[in-house]
């Protein structure tokens, strides 16, 4: 019944394309938390302007990124915007895709962050003379990344296994991608995916690694 024959040289054969795959990966999640963390702040702060137009803005994105699938953002990014003449490569597409989802979790979990500080530490700035702006950039901000860099590492880990949704709108350079064509010239899928799923969980590994080791180097007190 069991008839399959495995053929791991070919797949080891070609590690070093897949590995050159896994640092294009590693690029399109670094960028993409990169630009969904300034996004995320910026919302933040419209959430905490006080203005309808920006807070309702700012709650529809939160709301959008969390509660619709990670690649229907990617294919409107790449489809959706071509309707309006908008083109976007492949590449381009992945990283506003994964971009997007990022600035609505992250602005997420600052929120959940902003409500474990006392506003007393809000009012205590402004009796030292401070704007809001100052004492949020001063007191609250420190404090709401420093709550908010752990589950931050999470999002940067699902940022990474997001970017294995670029092979669905023609990126072939990732890892995912890489893998794919592979596949697709040897048909060796078992050993390839196994293969390719190895370096996801080595990377997601160290990504988490690395950020524990930072945050116990920056948030020591």
């Amino acid at each position: 019944m069991f008839s399959y024959t495995f053929h791991w040289n070919q797949a080891l054969k070609a590690l070093p394309q897949m590995l050159d795959g896994a640092l294009v990966t590693l690029q399109i999640a670094l960028l993409s938390m990169a630009v969904g963390l300034a996004v995320a702040l910026a919302l933040t702060l419209f959430r905490l302007s006080g203005n309808r137009i920006l807070g309702g803005f700012a709650t529809a994105w939160v709301e959008i990124a969390r509660n619709t699938p990670a690649l229907f953002q990617i294919y409107m990014a790449h489809f959706g915007l071509g309707s309006f003449g908008i083109h976007l490569s492949p590449y381009t597409a992945l990283l506003v895709g994964i971009a997007f989802n990022n600035a609505g979790y992250l602005a997420e979990n600052f929120r959940g962050a902003l409500k474990a500080i006392p506003e007393t530490q809000t009012r205590a700035g402004r009796s030292l003379g401070m704007t809001p702006l100052m004492a949020f950039r001063y007191i609250v901000m420190p404090q709401m990344l420093r709550i908010a860099f752990l589950p931050a590492t999470n999002q940067a880990v699902w940022a990474i296994l997001m970017t294995s949704l670029g092979v669905t709108v023609g990126m072939n350079t990732d890892l995912a991608g890489v893998t794919q064509a592979l596949n697709a010239v040897s048909f060796r899928t078992f050993e390839f995916f196994a293969l390719a799923a190895v370096i996801y969980y080595l990377i997601a590994k160290a990504v988490t690694l690395a950020a524990r080791l930072a945050a116990t180097r920056m948030f020591r007190y």
